[in-house]
């Protein structure tokens, strides 16, 4: 069987059994984190701490991504990803047992957080980079952005499911069905014979390795701007798992049903914007796409932060879902396409750092924003910030082409 043009990364057998089982754990991890947050607020009523937890988990790829980009470029990443999703699975199976025994207290949440954020700063560079391994160049395109729709079909299915479990059950199921889910991934890995192994023996210390790196990425225009594209957008834009759970409470006075359905909302955008990106095939995004996506991510922000009724909140957490995850397929197809394979771990590696590393800024900031002002603030604030500092990247761009530099 021969799948679409938009789909044609699945008709690679390992990627297909991969991406199956990354499809059914990921449901699983947004399961847990709809869990984490309610558990949160539950414990403490406090959108401070909420957002504390986001930055602790987050911390660790701002810290160490770049170091664990050079890490995935030496080792094998089939066997660096059977390490960190193991450790991701004790993580859930961990923070399931206290929840089950009445034991568990906030600072257990935070502890086991970090934890997570320790394991995926080691998964994402070498889950990014071995997914060209199993597709190649031609079809990297469809891979960015079919992992992207899985990431966020989960999204829909994740939260919705966990809303009616955490309002009829609690918040135990949830955690043990994710580490089942990842027992699975697991177990598809092993069985994979692609073992991801790094193209060129390392010939430098660590240090120069991630340094190489950096000087590419540095005289590679377009990657500079992917990043600064990247960082804006997740500094401002998705801080979800802090935005969503204080709209559905403090501001529409929803329950963990109606904040599952919200999540669902911003999936659905989310999930056809990735699948709007799988249709380019292996050109690169546009300009035009990356910055109009962007200026309309900011601006529903703008929206959210005057939304007082369900009606309004659900088209425009679509929109934001949508316009959000195409700025960042289009960026991560830009950065794959722009890498060399000996570079590849490294560079995404800047993918994750600047994605997930300025997430706990982000984080703390809608967090101790929310706290004093109410969410709404938080959301008017970094939809003004991401406006005026994509006003400058533009003006930097063009002022580059106007001096005719190479892009």
């Amino acid at each position: 069987m021969r799948f679409p043009h938009g789909l044609r990364a699945l008709n690679h057998g390992e990627y297909r059994r991969f991406y199956a089982a990354q499809l059914v754990a990921t449901i699983g991890s947004w399961m847990q984190t709809v869990a984490q947050a309610w558990l949160v607020l539950q414990l403490t009523g406090s959108p401070f701490k909420l957002g504390l937890i986001a930055t602790l988990q987050f911390s660790p790829v701002l810290l160490f991504a770049v170091v664990t980009g050079a890490v995935a470029d030496r080792l094998p990443k089939r066997r660096l990803l059977v390490v960190t999703q193991t450790t991701l699975a004790c993580q859930g199976l961990m923070l399931g047992a206290l929840a089950a025994t009445g034991l568990v207290e906030y600072w257990h949440v935070a502890v086991l957080g970090l934890l997570l954020g320790f394991a995926n700063v080691f998964d994402q560079p070498a889950r990014q980079s071995y997914v060209m391994d199993m597709v190649g160049k031609d079809d990297v395109a469809s891979a960015v952005a079919l992992n992207s729709a899985a990431f966020n079909a989960a999204r829909i299915v994740g939260p919705a499911v966990a809303g009616v479990v955490i309002g009829r059950f609690g918040v135990v199921p949830a955690f043990f069905v994710n580490s089942a889910g990842l027992l699975g991934v697991i177990v598809t890995l092993l069985r994979l014979e692609s073992p991801g192994l790094p193209t060129t023996a390392a010939r430098a210390s660590m240090l120069a390795e991630i340094g190489e790196g950096l000087r590419y990425a540095r005289r590679t225009p377009r990657l500079v701007l992917a990043l600064a594209l990247v960082l804006i957008v997740s500094l401002c834009v998705f801080n979800f798992s802090v935005y969503v759970p204080l709209l559905a409470r403090t501001v529409l006075g929803l329950g963990a049903e109606g904040f599952g359905f919200l999540m669902a909302a911003l999936g659905v955008g989310a999930v056809t914007g990735a699948l709007s990106v799988g249709m380019l095939g292996s050109r690169e995004p546009g300009l035009v796409q990356l910055f109009a996506s962007a200026m309309v991510a900011f601006a529903a922000l703008l929206g959210l932060a005057a939304t007082r009724h369900v009606w309004m909140a659900v088209p425009l957490l679509f929109v934001t879902g949508y316009c959000g995850i195409v700025l960042m397929a289009s960026c991560n197809t830009s950065m794959q396409l722009r890498a060399p394979d000996a570079l590849r771990g490294r560079v995404m590696s800047l993918y994750t750092w600047v994605s997930g590393g300025v997430f706990p800024i982000g984080a703390f900031l809608v967090g101790t924003i929310s706290q004093w002002w109410g969410v709404s603030a938080a959301f008017l604030c970094n939809g003004v910030l991401g406006l005026a500092v994509l006003a400058a990247i533009m003006l930097w761009w063009r002022l580059r082409r106007d001096r005719g530099d190479p892009r």
